[in-house]
């Protein structure tokens, strides 16, 4: 069956970067390029994952319907590319997690196209889009909406906030207080809005992009781990290299122009109805008892390091089975595997864990310590 992305690029997100780091497995660059370099006396992650066994290889084949869904998706990775450029894993890291249901926040210096990314995915996908910069002074109510008086009825109307959209992004969350970061924890978690009472359902599909420096901390307000548990995956948008820098200063020479989508050729090639079956058939993804296990002992294995003060949760499992799931599905196939499992572990997993403070000392990171985990789990056979 073929592959929908090359095996070629080492990376089951996209091609690496030029200059990356080499690969410390799959896992390790699933979202953002090559792995960081193993931490001293850490274990490195394998460099291929072992093969299916004949139980999982004899697994089901998407229908017809289910690969014409998946090629609607394969179609929207690739409408994107006509405007972001060397971000393939960022890409196809928000396919996923819009396709589980889920909410993405990705981290990355100013300038390597997050906003850009977010309007070309709405575009894409013919969907409303809206984003918020997030400021030290705003408002719950700026984001949810607020009653105001309406003087022709005499009476208070709810008057909706950006967040009555279907792509939300939030950006540079960390710069407002938590107070206004908690707004959006009912509207994530529950898909509504409360004012005065009254519940109002939003949009479907609806995902929040939230966005992150990985530098100017100060005035900053760091998302507490709940909030940080609520988003699907955490995505590294790394800064090009050469040749996809080289590409997207060419594009701009020739006339690109970010706010005029349509003359990059950006063109609507999925709808929230592909996304509704591809959630169908991610869901139809068969997970056996021994991938299951795995992915259990995978999370576990989390909690039991000693460079952890906090491992991944149930909750954090069971977004693992939900980004297995749909990883799986844009590989063409109808079930499982440990190799799926490995492929969304980091991104899924890395930001729901909290390291001590020594571990933080010494510059060890989440996501090396996931590396290590898929190292030492022992992987069924």
């Amino acid at each position: 069956m073929t592959n929908p992305i090359p095996p070629s690029s080492g990376s089951p997100f996209g091609p690496p970067r030029t200059g990356a780091a080499p690969a410390g497995g799959a896992q390790g660059q699933a979202l953002g390029g090559g792995a960081p370099p193993a931490a001293p006396g850490a274990p490195s992650a394998p460099s291929s994952f072992s093969a299916p066994s004949q139980e999982q290889m004899n697994g089901r084949a998407l229908s017809p319907q289910e690969e014409r869904t998946k090629d609607a998706l394969m179609a929207l990775r690739s409408e994107i590319g006509k405007a972001v450029v060397g971000q393939e894993g960022a890409v196809t890291g928000l396919i996923i997690a819009l396709v589980a249901g889920g909410h993405a926040l990705l981290e990355g210096v100013p300038g390597v196209a997050k906003t850009l990314l977010v309007r070309t995915m709405a575009t894409a996908l013919d969907v409303d889009m809206a984003r918020i910069q997030f400021t030290p002074d705003l408002m719950p109510a700026d984001i949810t909406g607020s009653l105001v008086w309406d003087a022709g009825s005499s009476a208070f109307e709810f008057r909706r906030g950006p967040v009555f959209t279907n792509l939300l992004l939030a950006d540079e969350i960390n710069r407002t207080p938590p107070k206004t970061q908690s707004a959006l924890l009912e509207a994530m978690e529950e898909r509504q809005v409360s004012v005065d009472g009254q519940t109002h359902a939003l949009a479907d599909p609806f995902m929040v992009i939230a966005t992150q420096n990985p530098v100017e901390y100060e005035g900053t307000y760091p998302l507490p781990e709940a909030q940080l548990d609520r988003f699907l995956l955490k995505l590294e948008l790394p800064l090009p290299g050469r040749d996809a820098e080289f590409g997207i200063v060419k594009r701009h020479r020739d006339g690109f122009n970010p706010l005029a989508l349509a003359d990059a050729g950006v063109r609507p090639v999925a709808s929230p109805a592909d996304i509704a079956a591809a959630r169908g058939a991610a869901a139809r993804v068969d997970v056996s008892d021994t991938v299951l296990a795995y992915l259990v002992d995978v999370c576990r294995a989390t909690r039991e390091s000693p460079s952890v003060r906090l491992g991944a949760s149930p909750r954090g499992a069971t977004a693992l089975l939900r980004t297995t799931r749909v990883w799986a599905f844009l590989q063409g196939r109808g079930f499982a595997t440990p190799d799926d499992v490995k492929a969304m572990a980091a991104p899924t997993l890395a930001h729901r864990i909290g390291l001590r403070a020594e571990a933080d000392l010494e510059g060890l990171t989440a996501a090396r310590v996931v590396e290590g985990v898929l190292a030492q789990v022992p992987v069924p056979r």
